[in-house]
């Protein structure tokens, strides 16, 4: 019985996904791509980069067979769990950046790697929403990379829990980064983001005018209460007993993300 023939994808959908499993970084090896355009019997070309090669190579066979057969079963060769035992962020980076580009034809990579039925989405930010991925949503929410950077392996391993930990480690490390100092938690806030008798060592304004005072002395005291809310719970208290749900972690991250902004452009007394 022969198989289905699903209609030709987009050219962009098929760049896009080329450019995710052909990425310089995180993607793929030149010599996997060849081993499983191998395996699914599509044509290798020549390419200036990984990403261009593979787009090049899909897009061609797309075109001979009028048919998107081929590009599926490269991504299912590509995402097969098998691959990745000993790399289940990887997988995880895979999916959700896959899912973003594939909801566009109505798509998703699914945890056993294969593809499935999904929304379909029309807009970047329908994307985004329906990838049902963090990562996506918080690029879309330009998300501060300072905050990434302490979070992104967390995420991707599906534990907002410790994502949340990690996350507000970010502000604190970010403080003593810039003055130099080696204090923590409260202490740490009160010694160079509270104002005392003077300016705070990281001023966001002029600390001069009275709601000048009040906005500095605002963000001392958000940022206080995230620890004490995050970080201090966390640090001691099983996760069996915290629960930190997907919604949350977007909020807290958002959060996060506005005080890093207010430190980058901040004042920094030596």
């Amino acid at each position: 019985m022969a198989a289905r023939r699903h209609e030709p994808w987009p050219a962009p959908v098929v760049t896009a996904v080329a450019g995710v499993l052909g990425d310089t970084a995180q993607g793929l090896t030149g010599r996997e791509i060849g081993q499983l355009l191998t395996t699914v019997k599509v044509p290798d070309v020549e390419g200036g980069n990984k990403r261009d090669r593979l787009a090049g190579a899909l897009l061609a066979h797309q075109a001979r067979q009028k048919a998107s057969n081929c590009v599926i079963a490269f991504i299912s060769a590509a995402m097969a769990p098998v691959l990745y035992a000993q790399q289940p962020h990887t997988f995880s980076r895979r999916q959700d950046d896959l899912n973003e580009i594939l909801v566009h034809v109505g798509l998703r990579v699914n945890d056993e790697g294969r593809l499935a039925r999904g929304p379909a989405a029309a807009t970047l930010s329908e994307a985004a929403r329906h990838a049902s991925s963090l990562r996506s949503e918080l690029r879309r929410r330009s998300t501060h990379p300072e905050v990434l950077r302490y979070c992104t392996l967390e995420i991707l391993a599906k534990n907002p829990f410790h994502a949340s930990l990690e996350a507000v480690k970010s502000v604190a490390d970010r403080l003593r980064q810039l003055t130099g100092q080696g204090l923590d938690g409260a202490r740490l806030v009160d010694s160079v983001l509270m104002p005392g008798q003077g300016t705070a060592r990281v001023a966001i304004n002029a600390n001069v005018t009275g709601p000048e005072l009040d906005e500095q002395k605002g963000l001392a005291n958000l940022v206080k209460g995230l620890f004490s809310m995050y970080r201090n719970p966390a640090a001691h208290e099983p996760r069996l007993h915290r629960t930190v749900t997907d919604e949350e972690l977007l909020e807290l991250l958002t959060t996060l993300s506005m005080v890093h902004r207010r430190l980058d452009g901040a004042h920094v007394t030596p």
